[in-house]
């Protein structure tokens, strides 16, 4: 029911052309099911409030919520037409469920370019659900930008509701079923089930988890947050109850129209691939074996809520300040080994400790009457329950990070040590771990680590890998119920668990492992040396880093410069852009890293997917072929002035390289250069910078000869070009695994880039995925590559791969890849001719 009699004026929440109902195309928008509205078809990626009020309600898949105006009119914003089924993909939610929010606040941000090419229509639609209380009048604009009057609600004189005579409302039926809509029941299903109801004039509702909403809510039937295959009760109450009844769960048991069902693919058991192993996912490589340690989490006992408050938040406040203080330690640690990962990750355990909504909850509930343990507990949950409700595999490894927070304030509560006392050797198994336990056992020298939960991008995975803890995720319940104190093999580069190993693979893994500690010794003690072939050619091996620390690791291993500085590191996560003297000390802070060595500096690369909140870019088709890189200079030629401006300014002046991203012609290499030049005359150097330009489209790379007779040096950057090359995203799901730089087509193009250089006796390096891939480094090396830019650990190796090699022998075999017929036989041929030990 409307809250007063207020008038509401509805703004534009998308700029676009406008489109009646009618027009929508899908049949229950279209019938005005979920009530009267307008329609947009958007050309922004942002979704903002179109007046004031509160979030009701937000679909668990990000694509779409309801406000509800202050004058009780609720107004369902959803973008798209089937988006439920991209199940998150390609949104963000910028608010929360009860959130009060302001007209014009962005509300969903969401990958046009991406929702556009995986659902049926991008036409969006403000709908206002309870019209039986509300009349809307369209503004009638053909277009409309953000802000903008859309319609005008008015409340009804008349409400449409009734009770049930009380000779009606004795008669009852109910039943179970399972829902079968695709996607649960989302804003669609909904709709048609409010449609059905109102067709009868008994009172449904529907029960699911404890909780009920009556069917002629459509905000109340997307509360429940019912999924797909969940059994959910129907009642009905009225005189055509039985009618009503049989009505709804036809409704309910009848996928919506345009919804396409899914084969479901059921997973093989993992045990049941191999007998005595099981499969999971990779998380940090490593072969390792030993006795098997199982973590369990704290549980609490059942609270008697008789507790005194102040008693309870002053424990909580104590058990808040020491664990506040045990991350604080963590930090302090992390900056002095200058590991930036775990920095970042308990800078944000901190802040959260900090939230608060976090603080409030868990205050709110010993103020009454709850034990401090119950209410944090009950209060990361719940925020829990908000990150997983968002049905995105990201969030829902966000959500680990807080119940990392929830146990160690537990244990702070309890009086527990906050340590585990582990077997030597042990492989530890656990539900899910968080990053403060895998930091403690790693100190404690676990030697592995599985979980049967988990994933292979989430915050432990990441600290996993920094700490070279062979690691495997998502092995499933069955982990759970090995024995305490079982030996076992965990080979997590291949996501195994091998429960019954005999003695002979227990030796030969002690053997592997061994050779492997040794051959790392080997090539970390030779780190700092020059790396040549067996005849005399010698390669450069440096580092991608994106941060000064990130140099000072390079340096440290033995990076002969930085092949590639990513400068959007000072440019993200902010609301203004750095100005010229943030830009120039950081500049000279990577410079200072490296000692006496080359650092390679690479403009500002943003555009296709990396986008700045305070560098608005037109709205494009497809953002990836579009202003990216050097491009924007066109649009913004200050910004690159001023990043070139800061470049100049580093000292000495002769160890930085400057790198152009995204060029795809001569004339835009041309027009920089002349801009340096004129640059270095306004600030009176005598010296100018090399300059070089990154080979990253196919254009560029078939132009090398011209592009290399104005430029000092090339950089391949392999990860684009192919994914240019081939015409596959490298992000998408389906085809990431093919886009693979061996492709023959891709190293004929490195051979044509190569070619072009040696003819102005320029020199030619990758700074792509590739460089680092030990098996392609010959392949490399035979084509004319003559620097390899790889991630920090892997100078060592790759290195040591360059000293193992004959540049002749990798010049002959290498033109004959060029004629193969896949990058799969590629790689067979480079295993035949160089094997990797």
């Amino acid at each position: 029911m409307p809250n007063n009699k207020n008038d509401l004026t509805v703004c534009a929440p998308l700029n676009g052309p406008v489109l009646s109902l009618g027009n929508v195309p899908d049949d229950v928008f279209a019938s005005g099911a979920m009530g009267d509205g307008i329609a947009i078809d958007p050309l922004g990626d942002c979704l903002h409030a179109p007046c004031a009020g509160v979030v009701m309600h937000v679909a668990r898949t990000g694509h779409a919520l309801t406000i509800r105006a202050d004058n009780g009119a609720e107004i369902l914003l959803h973008v798209g037409i089937d988006t439920v089924e991209l199940n998150g993909e390609g949104f963000a939610l910028l608010v929360k469920e009860g959130a009060r929010v302001s007209d014009g606040q962005a509300l969903i941000r969401f990958d046009l370019d991406r929702v556009a090419r995986q659902c049926k229509s991008l036409i969006s639609l403000i709908i206002l659900t309870n019209s039986d209380h509300f009349e809307l009048q369209p503004v009638n604009a053909q277009t409309v930008k953000v802000g903008e009057p859309l319609f005008h609600v008015s409340p009804r004189s008349t409400s449409t509701t009734h009770a049930l005579p009380a000779d009606e409302a004795s008669s009852e039926a109910s039943a179970s079923i399972r829902i079968t809509h695709r996607g649960g029941l989302h804003a669609r299903p909904a709709a048609l089930i409010r449609k059905t109801a109102q067709g009868f004039s008994s009172q449904s509702h529907l029960h699911f988890a404890g909780k009920s909403a009556g069917c002629d809510s459509l905000i109340g039937l997307m509360g429940l947050g019912i999924g797909e295959q969940d059994e959910v009760q129907v009642s009905c109450r009225g005189k055509d109850c039985e009618a009503a009844l049989q009505a709804l769960l036809a409704a309910l048991s009848v996928p919506v129209h345009h919804e396409v069902p899914t084969p479901v693919v059921v997973a093989p058991r993992r045990a049941a691939a191999e007998a005595g192993v099981l499969q999971g996912v990779c998380a940090a490589p490593g072969l390792v074996c030993g006795p098997l340690f199982r973590l369990n989490g704290i549980e609490l006992p059942a609270d008697p809520r008789n507790h005194a408050v102040d008693e309870q938040l002053q424990h909580l406040h104590s058990a808040l300040e020491q664990v506040r203080s045990e991350i604080r330690d963590t930090l302090d640690q992390a900056r002095r080994s200058k590991d930036v990962e775990e920095q970042e990750i308990f800078a944000a355990h901190l802040a959260l400790l900090e939230d608060p909504a976090l603080l409030e909850s868990a205050t709110c509930a010993i103020e009454q009457g709850s034990a401090a343990t119950h209410a944090w507990r009950d209060a990361i949950q719940a925020q829990c329950a908000v990150l997983l409700g968002l049905g995105k595999p990201l969030f829902a490894e966000r959500a680990n990070d807080l119940r990392d927070l929830q146990q160690r304030v537990l244990r702070a509560l309890l009086g527990e040590a906050w340590h585990y006392k582990l077997p030597a050797g042990a492989i530890v198994v656990a539900h899910e771990l968080t990053p403060s336990d895998l930091l403690q056992l790693s100190e404690q020298r676990a030697a592995g680590i599985c979980m049967a939960e988990g994933g292979a991008t989430s915050h432990v995975a990441i600290l996993a890998r920094g700490k070279g803890l062979p690691c495997v995720v998502a092995l499933g319940s069955e982990v759970l119920e090995v024995p305490q104190g079982q030996r076992v093999v965990l080979d997590a580069g291949n996501g195994r668990l091998e429960l019954t190993p005999d003695d002979a693979r227990h030796a030969e893994v002690h053997q592997i492992r061994s050779a492997q500690k040794l051959k790392r010794q080997q090539q970390q003690a030779e780190a700092q040396a020059p790396a040549r072939t067996f005849d005399g050619v010698g390669i450069e091996v440096a580092a991608n880093v994106a941060s000064s620390s990130e140099a000072q690791l390079a340096f440290a291993n033995g990076a002969d410069g930085v092949g590639l500085l990513r400068t959007e590191f000072l440019f993200v996560d902010r609301r203004t852009a750095p100005d010229e003297q943030e830009q120039r000390q950081a500049y000279q802070a990577v410079l200072d890293a490296m000692g006496d060595k080359p650092v390679i500096i690479r403009t500002i690369d943003v555009g296709g997917d990396k986008q700045l909140d305070y560098l608005p870019l037109p709205v494009e088709a497809n953002p990836v072929l579009g202003l990216r890189g050097i491009r924007m200079a066109q649009v913004r030629p200050e910004l690159l002035d001023q990043q070139l401006r800061a470049l100049l300014q580093v000292s000495p002046l002769q160890r930085c390289r400057i790198l152009l991203p995204m060029v795809s012609e001569v004339d835009e290499l041309l027009h920089i250069r002349q801009r340096l030049d004129a640059l270095c005359s306004e600030l009176q150097l005598s010296q100018r910078p090399e300059l070089g330009v990154m080979i990253e489209v196919p254009a560029a790379a078939l132009m090398a000869e011209q592009l290399a007779e104005h430029a000092d040096f090339l950089s391949i950057g392999t990860n684009d070009l192919s994914q240019y090359t081939l015409a596959m995203d490298r992000d998408h799901a389906g085809l990431a695994a093919r886009v693979d730089a061996l492709h023959p087509a891709l190293l004929r193009l490195i051979a044509q880039t190569c070619s072009g250089a040696a003819k102005h006796r320029r020199w030619v390096g990758v700074c792509g995925a590739l460089a680092s891939d030990p098996l392609a480094t010959p392949v490399l090396i035979g084509l004319g590559i003559r620097e390899l830019s790889v991630s920090p650990p892997q100078v060592a190796e790759i290195k040591d791969r360059v000293r193992h090699l004959d540049a002749a022998q990798c010049r002959q075999l290498s033109q004959g890849l060029l004629n193969l017929s896949s990058a799969k036989a590629v790689r067979q041929a480079c295993h035949h001719h160089w094997p990797l030990s």
